[in-house]
């Protein structure tokens, strides 16, 4: 017997049907509360389910996701088909122009960047471009270049012995140039 209960179909129209004519037989101003709409079914419709209250919950608001109901102020009032859309939170969306994107060909991309500035037609030629030099120090900025190596320059004297016994123009490292042992001569005085 429990399976024909469970199984036996409702004597009461869906909820959405009893939620509508419960709204319009209440007829209120501001709309009608949840326990007004629950008591109007209860008086109206018999054979209602033991989870009505989760059911008329539920139903509500799926309505009232769906648009079919507004809720302000906790009462649940039709829809007035006069009314704007309801706008969403947020910048709405900028209108797309079909005509417009979809006659005009499609170029090359945008390079990145700010882009250069138009050039005065009137405006005399200007006869050699100037080099970049930072605002206010009179200097190029970056690094400045290697200086180039002078052949022939002027050596000290420890440095043209180094020179003369290695065959170098300079000494390599920094600091002073290594001492250069001095050669001694192969005749010795008094050994022979």
């Amino acid at each position: 017997m429990a399976a024909e209960e469970v199984n036996k179909p409702f004597s009461h129209p869906p909820y959405a049907e009893m939620i509508l004519a419960a709204i319009a037989g209440l007829n209120d101003e501001n709309g009608s509360s949840k326990s007004a709409i629950s008591k109007y079914i209860e008086g109206a419709f018999n054979g209602l389910p033991s989870d009505h209250s989760v059911q008329l919950t539920n139903s509500l608001n799926q309505m009232k996701e769906s648009g079919e109901l507004v809720y302000s102020k906790n009462n649940f009032m039709l829809k007035d088909p006069n009314a704007p859309p309801k706008r969403g939170r947020g910048r709405p969306p900028k209108p797309k122009l079909q005509s417009s994107l979809s006659d005009a060909p499609a170029g090359p991309p945008r390079p990145r960047g700010r882009p250069p500035k138009a050039k005065d037609p009137l405006a005399p030629p200007s006869a050699s471009p100037r080099p970049k030099v930072a605002s206010g120090s009179g200097k190029p900025r970056g690094r400045p270049p290697k200086k180039a190596k002078i052949d022939g320059g002027v050596l000290g004297a420890a440095e043209t012995e180094v020179a003369a016994v290695t065959g170098a123009s300079r000494p390599r490292g920094r600091g002073r140039p290594p001492k250069v042992k001095p050669q001694i001569s192969a005749t010795v005085e008094g050994v022979m």
